[in-house]
């Protein structure tokens, strides 16, 4: 972080940039705080849901096809919206939640629920990796389709679930950045009022400097952890 810190230092000093260190510093923390919060409320609203479209789907351990009906197309309806969308229709719900509409709080609630779908999608795709002899041979041993599940498919599907987590928390970071853009707060927050507004093209940089490095970060750590789980 010190490396970051002089380079910022010197960027202001040679290009007359009027954003301090600190002000990055709070914007990435914004960032951070809007990630991990939605990251989670949609973890909890989106692995079940996974969990739910592969049991429930055709041929599934608890194929239920009036459900399956129900929650597929709801989570391919908000799936399709862009998320800037997403946010505006959610302006009175955010309200309704929180009693603002703007802030790093504010913006949790349309975040998650961009995410939870995503999630949803991204968890039904690694659980159906799981190859179906391990599924038959669960049930041949007289397994319980929750024991199934929780014994067997997600074990099997760890390490790809970690990349899973990996990739929504990189949507989420760029999410981020959008909702910075009508007063969320965080890195987009900084680049869009503090450079695209004032013609401020070194504070931009910056801010893509600092959101590449947050990326590189997760995607990497992200592989480590896969790479682990798989005892690679």
């Amino acid at each position: 972080m010190e490396v970051v810190s002089d380079f910022i230092n010197y960027v202001n000093a040679n290009f007359l940039s009027r954003v301090t260190v600190e002000q990055y510093a709070q914007a990435s923390i914004d960032t951070l705080y809007m990630v991990v919060f939605s990251l989670i409320l949609g973890a909890l609203i989106g692995i079940p849901l996974g969990i739910c479209l592969v049991t429930t789907r055709p041929s599934g351990l608890l194929e239920n096809k009036r459900v399956y009906q129900i929650i597929n197309p709801i989570i391919n309806f908000v799936r399709s919206l862009p998320f800037i969308i997403l946010l505006f229709s959610l302006h009175s719900f955010t309200y309704f939640i929180v009693r603002t509409s703007i802030g790093t709080t504010a913006a949790i609630v349309p975040l998650t629920f961009y995410v939870a779908p995503y999630i949803a999608r991204l968890v039904e795709n690694s659980l159906l990796e799981v190859k179906s002899g391990i599924i038959e041979a669960a049930e041949s041993m007289g397994a319980t389709p929750v024991q199934i599940i929780w014994h067997f498919m997600l074990p099997e599907a760890f390490s790809s679930l970690i990349l899973t987590f990996t990739t929504a928390t990189i949507g989420l970071i760029g999410a981020t950045a959008m909702a910075g853009a009508i007063g969320a707060g965080g890195i987009g927050d900084v680049a869009y009022s503090q450079g695209y507004q004032r013609f401020d093209d070194t504070v931009i940089y910056i801010c893509v400097v600092i959101l590449v490095i947050a990326i590189q970060i997760v995607q990497s750590t992200g592989n480590y952890l896969a790479r682990k789980a798989r005892h690679e």
